[in-house]
């Protein structure tokens, strides 16, 4: 059976930079702060935010802190968070301050008898009917939604490239087999040269790069058809989100097929059985060679391109009884080895985006063929965007982390010194996804 893999669209190479749109920007409203857990005050990282009865929202970063952007005229409200086996908590908007605000979240506890007695006795046939259940269960009209993208290239642990947009996405309902459509508003990337010393890498494919981890729009890249059969699944430990139930199953492929499939968790909820989150990598070990394959598609004779680690990420939100896409992330690290070297490099690439707002496409509209971007996109060099700091205007972004925060200072400082890097004449790698199965 011919296998369609889910994996980032990367190339080593270069590009023209992508056309900026702007507009003027209307006030707005900021409140910052992060989220933690009440008794611990560790960060909560990925835990939603959003104002209620709007669909504005935002999610927090790697440590636990976020921005949420509202109009400036809103002076009433609640403001939700919510995050997996925590009970959700709600808080006046007069009560935030624009900064510094410490939100405390108590676990859910879940009882062990409410799970003994209505669990499944099947995780196989419950994911099933999860995903038979695409139709009932998920948006089934179209939309417009607009979101922010970032990715970033370390080598090792350095930042090498930042990448950050605001694009439109056209979303079809999930009860049809058509795509999606992006559209890019505006963006700003920064890559130091200097540091790609053996290869000019770049990441293809922008926004789609997390738009196709949307599992149950794009299910052929997980469990679509026979593919589901390749794996054992069993419940673990359940927790609760929005007070509800939900159940964990893990799953990974049976030990006898050789070819790298998954191995994840899937948290579906108990009562309507809709996936709400998902977590999954691809079996590298042992399969590094083959798992190069569906990822290396030229390189000089002289060069190892091989994958070191393959993840993936997904949460779905729910709106009136229907859930949607919210969140995405695809995060790959891959050694590159030169035959003549001593030593290799090892990059690490990720591609992360947020649903920020969104509405009903009452006409369905749709850009223009070529007002979308394509798949084979990448994202051009343009640092100007980084010297403006209110680029972003009244789009809600992911908060930076302090890493992030820290490139795009150095950034600043290069282009106050008017010193651009040169791009590097090096090799070409290209790595790009198997599209044969769409």
């Amino acid at each position: 059976m011919k296998t369609t893999y889910l994996h980032l669209l990367l190339f080593f190479l270069l590009a023209s930079p992508v056309l900026q749109a702007q507009s003027k920007n209307p006030p707005v409203r900021e409140i910052r702060g992060e989220v933690v857990d009440a008794r611990t005050g560790k960060a909560l990282v990925l835990a939603t935010v959003s104002l209620r009865n709007t669909n504005i929202s935002t999610v927090t970063n790697s440590e636990g802190e976020f921005l949420l952007k509202i109009p400036a005229g809103t002076t009433d409200g609640l403001v939700n968070f919510s995050f997996l086996g925590y009970a959700d908590k709600s808080v006046v908007l007069g009560l935030l301050k624009p900064d510094k605000n410490v939100i405390k979240m108590d676990i859910a506890v879940t009882e062990l008898a409410e799970v003994n007695v209505n669990a499944p006795r099947d995780a196989g046939a419950l994911v099933r009917r999860a995903l038979s259940k695409r139709d009932e269960n998920y948006l089934n009209k179209p939309t417009v939604m607009t979101a922010f993208y970032r990715e970033t290239i370390k080598k090792r642990r350095r930042n090498v490239s930042l990448s950050e947009a605001v694009a439109t996405i056209y979303k079809a309902p999930y009860d049809t087999y058509k795509k999606d459509a992006v559209q890019l508003y505006k963006s700003r990337k920064s890559t130091d040269y200097s540091r790609l010393d053996t290869v000019a890498l770049k990441l293809q494919g922008g926004p789609f790069n997390a738009l196709y981890v949307d599992v149950m729009k794009y299910p052929q890249y997980l469990f679509s058809g026979g593919l589901i059969d390749n794996y054992a699944f069993r419940f673990t430990q359940s927790t609760r989100i929005n007070d509800r139930l939900v159940y964990v199953i893990e799953f990974d492929q049976f030990p006898d097929i050789e070819d790298p499939y998954y191995n994840g968790k899937l948290f579906i909820d108990a009562e309507k059985e809709v996936l709400l989150s998902a977590t999954y990598s691809l079996n590298i070990k042992g399969k590094e060679r083959e798992a190069a394959q569906l990822f290396v598609r030229r390189k000089p004779n002289k060069v190892d391109v091989l994958p070191v680690n393959v993840s993936y990420r997904v949460d779905y939100r729910e709106k009136e009884g229907r859930w949607y896409y919210g969140y995405s992330a695809v995060t790959l690290t891959f050694k590159v080895d030169w035959a003549d070297r001593l030593f290799n490099s090892v990059y690490s690439l990720s591609a992360e985006m947020a649903i920020t707002d969104w509405r009903d496409n009452l006409d369905g509209e749709v850009p223009k063929v070529k007002e979308r971007i394509k798949k084979s996109i990448i994202l051009g060099d343009e640092a100007s965007g980084f010297s403006d700091p209110n680029f972003w205007g009244e789009y809600n972004i992911i908060e930076p982390e302090k890493s992030i925060e820290s490139a795009i200072r150095k950034i600043q400082r290069q282009l106050r010194r008017a010193s651009r890097n040169e791009k590097a004449e090096v090799p070409e790698v290209i790595i790009g996804r198997n599209d044969s199965g769409q």
